[in-house]
């Protein structure tokens, strides 16, 4: 091949490129489109897999009026979808410092088990011996140490030996998990692994049992958010996760922001587990926390570790579990059709954070001079 000869580099059917500008009101109209494409197939997957709407088509509105009553159709229902969003919304903003950090926390789910064994374990040897208003803050302080310790131990092995933090946490989960099962074979004598729900130590009940969850949620997100961006830490968080190099340059001690960002995050997942605990359940198991651990990394992966978003992303999550639950119960289908219409749901919701973020390129569009 001659020197005047060059290969002619073809460009890519299709690229893409990091949107640089994108007004948050367009942002929010692309939600809500998604919302509403990601409703309209759902109510398409519902015709075609529920033999009522095939036989009456128009009963399709019934199966909307569903999904929005299974949140809202009684105040008992919206109580508790509140209920189960604070819950939720309190794990995903114990996440959120050390995800901000680029510490990929995926422990939440096994410290915020052991939140629910400390305290448990304070009213297993302590209930109807102690008055209630010393139990209950020995059972809160009981919980913020097991689920900080928990969060603290890999944060001490990522600081020192520079472990994978992700795997880690994880194993931190299973290792939690027979803990409590080792607790509750020596709590339960007969073998059932079953413990009874105690008799003290219950959350006092304001306005009705779920309130004062919900509005401790509501502090903690305040909180949270005003930590993380208007205190020093919360700039030494911030700053670690876009550069270690850059932490270092500016005199940041790296692993001393891990162990302290860590440390926090297990004990806000051991507070959480004290409101499940003594605010709900009373006793525990295995899955007292119920998978929500690893719900709500996605929680505040979709509200951009933002506290005040997660708010909504949290909710979203949780009316659409509920609404799932109540088009299985109005139409009689078998629990499949509700992980399909919430898997439907995030596909479009998540997908569309994609458009937000990015554009494609097509080749096409572009000039002759630009192919060249």
């Amino acid at each position: 091949m001659t020197a005047n000869h060059t290969p002619q580099v073809r460009e890519p059917l299709v690229h893409l490129s990091r949107r640089t500008e994108f007004s948050p009101l367009r942002a929010w109209g692309v939600r809500l489109a998604a919302l509403v494409l990601g409703l309209i197939v759902c109510g398409l997957a519902a015709f075609l897999l529920i033999e009522k709407l095939q036989q009456n088509p128009g009963r399709i509105g019934d199966f909307y009026y569903a999904f929005i009553k299974g949140s809202f159709g009684t105040s008992r229902k919206l109580w508790k979808m509140l209920k189960n969003l604070s819950i939720l919304l309190c794990i995903a903003l114990a996440l959120t410092p050390a995800f901000r950090m680029r510490f990929w926390n995926t422990g939440a789910e096994g410290q915020t088990l052991m939140g629910v064994l400390g305290a448990i374990a304070v009213d297993f040897y302590f209930g109807g011996k102690w008055p209630e208003a010393l139990l209950i803050p020995v059972m809160l302080l009981a919980a913020i140490i097991f689920g900080g310790v928990w969060g603290l131990i890999p944060a001490l092995f990522k600081a020192r030996f520079n472990t994978n933090e992700t795997l880690f946490t994880l194993m931190m989960n299973y290792v939690a998990t027979f803990v409590v099962s080792y607790f509750l074979v020596i709590w339960v004598p007969s073998g059932s692994s079953s413990l009874a729900k105690l008799k003290y130590g219950k959350l006092p009940s304001v306005v009705n049992d779920y309130f004062l969850i919900i509005l401790i949620a509501l502090l903690l997100t305040i909180g949270l958010y005003i930590y993380l961006n208007y205190s020093k830490h919360g700039y030494e968080i911030s700053v670690v996760g876009e550069s270690v190099r850059t932490a270092q340059y500016v005199g940041i001690s790296v692993p001393k922001v891990i162990l302290r960002t860590m440390l926090l995050s297990g004990m806000l997942c051991g507070l959480t587990g004290f409101l499940i605990g003594s605010g709900l359940d009373q006793t525990i198991t295995t899955e007292s926390v119920g998978g929500q651990g690893f719900t709500a990394i996605m929680v505040a992966w979709m509200g951009n570790f933002n506290p005040l978003m997660m708010i909504l992303t949290s909710g979203l999550i949780q009316i659409l579990n509920q609404g799932a639950a109540q088009i299985s119960q109005d139409f009689n289908v078998s629990g499949a059709l509700p992980d399909v219409i919430v898997g439907i749901m995030l596909f479009f919701v998540i997908g569309c954070e994609f458009f937000i973020n990015y554009q494609l390129h097509f080749r096409r569009a572009q000039s002759k001079e630009a192919v060249r």
